[in-house]
């Protein structure tokens, strides 16, 4: 067992829980968080209880788009969640507009790992969750996107050529179409995932352009991006994107459609490789409204097509994601820490976050035990998962984690605008231009 105890792990962070935080071994914890899913959350929980017995932890899954609004009232009320995950960027929980909320964990994860643990743990994720050299939520998850998720069995059945370009990629919409489908489904701009589709058309037109712009090296207004504007709205046009993409959502409206075999192709990111797996993808389908006998899909990950037709190799950004904070408020303060370092911070906690294949484990030298994790197909699936995680490893692009959430939204009401067509990609760029003005990073 970990030694987690004593008190104070608001530490000089500040807890205001006005008592000693509790015991660091026994308690009752709320966790809220927009992931994991419910069933892999289960089994983080029931993992943490095999060394914790007596700490209960509750989880609270809020929808993506729905969990920034709903945290911040809670938060500021004295009767928020104990443990609350929050993203290195982007609008969903990002770390700049709740890191006030959190305890600082530096002393406890000081404990647990050593004077020298931030050479133990993701060194991007250790900065992006710190603030003022205090850690304030710790890192359990990186990610990689940039990358779309396949139903082989749906192109087998209408003998059609995995897409690596724009022509394939119409094509092969053409031909499922056609046979009364769905092809390339994607929610527009409530939760942000269509921003990992533009980032990908703009390293096909040219690599490494999108993080210029996002560091304020190019103007959005650059004839490049506009032009990723205009490719953008063209998928729709060419019948490529299925068409109402602004009013759905990709949790659970796009998710659900393709693990149902309804549309063949989506954009998710190294997280969905948990739908690869058994456990995952049985509970997901029964989420899904999908009969128990339904055939199970051997989702196979694939590169983004080459939209651009410039020869540029597809390529993966990468996120901290998520880490796990403590609510300085919290009456549990000491079992909320103790949870939220297991998680992160020991061996047992990241090789069940490995594991369970839904998140890249933050931890030094804790890798997937892939003889353990069972896949719908071991044989095909197991190769292209680790050439994923191998290809998530070497990524260095950053995907959202330099983009406070006002920036980040101004380029996801961009895609909305012209994919919704209220918006020329000239127009939407310079209204992308003038939030990135106006909301200066710093600031």
């Amino acid at each position: 067992m970990i030694a987690l105890a004593g008190c104070g792990g608001g530490g000089s962070g500040g807890s205001t829980s006005g008592g000693d935080g509790g015991s660091p071994t026994a308690g009752t914890i709320q966790w809220w968080s927009w992931t994991p899913d419910n069933d892999v959350a289960e089994r983080d929980i029931a993992e943490f209880n095999k060394q914790y017995p007596d700490i209960k932890v509750t989880y609270k899954k809020v929808p993506n788009a729905d969990y920034t609004a709903v945290l911040r009232p809670a938060l500021a009320s004295d009767s928020g969640p104990d443990v609350f995950t929050m993203a290195a960027a982007g609008t969903v929980g990002p770390f700049d507009v709740f890191n006030p909320y959190a305890a600082d964990l530096t002393p406890k994860v000081s404990e647990l790992l050593g004077s020298d643990w931030q050479s133990k743990v993701y060194a991007t994720g250790v900065k992006a969750f710190s603030k003022d050299d205090k850690l304030k939520a710790m890192p359990f998850a990186k990610v990689a996107a940039g990358n779309m998720w396949i139903n082989p069995d749906m192109f087998d059945k209408y003998n059609v050529k995995v897409p690596t370009n724009l022509a394939e990629w119409q094509q092969a919409c053409q031909t499922f179409r056609s046979n009364g489908l769905g092809c390339f489904k994607e929610g527009i701009g409530a939760s942000g995932f269509d921003v990992d589709t533009f980032h990908s058309i703009v390293n096909s037109i040219e690599p490494g352009l999108y993080q210029q712009a996002a560091t304020d090296q190019v103007k959005w207004t650059d004839p490049r991006l506009v032009q990723a504007w205009q490719i953008f709205s063209d998928l729709q046009k060419d019948k490529i994107l299925d068409p109402g993409g602004v009013g759905v959502q990709q949790y659970p409206d796009v998710n659900n459609a393709f693990l149902s075999g309804k549309v063949p192709m989506v954009q998710m990111g190294s997280w969905y490789a948990q739908y690869a797996t058994v456990n995952s993808l049985t509970a997901a389908l029964a989420g899904a409204g999908v009969p128990v006998d339904t055939a199970k899909v051997a989702i196979q990950p694939i590169s983004f097509p080459d939209v651009a037709g410039k020869g540029n190799p597809a390529s993966l950004f990468t996120d901290p994601d998520a880490a796990q904070a403590v609510n300085s408020k919290s009456k549990s303060l000491n079992a909320a820490t103790t949870f939220a370092l297991w998680l992160g911070g020991t061996t047992q906690g990241q090789s069940n976050v490995a594991n369970n294949v839904d998140s890249l484990p933050t931890l030094a030298g804790v890798q997937p035990a892939w003889n353990d994790i069972k896949l719908v197909n071991q044989k095909v699936q197991e190769p292209l998962l680790k050439d994923l995680y191998t290809k998530a490893a070497d990524a260095s692009e950053p995907r959202s984690q330099n983009l406070p959430a006002a920036r980040f939204q101004a380029i996801s009401d961009a895609n909305q605008a012209v994919l919704g067509g209220s918006k020329t990609p000239t127009e939407a760029a310079a209204d992308v231009q003038a939030a990135f003005d106006a909301n200066p990073v710093g600031s």
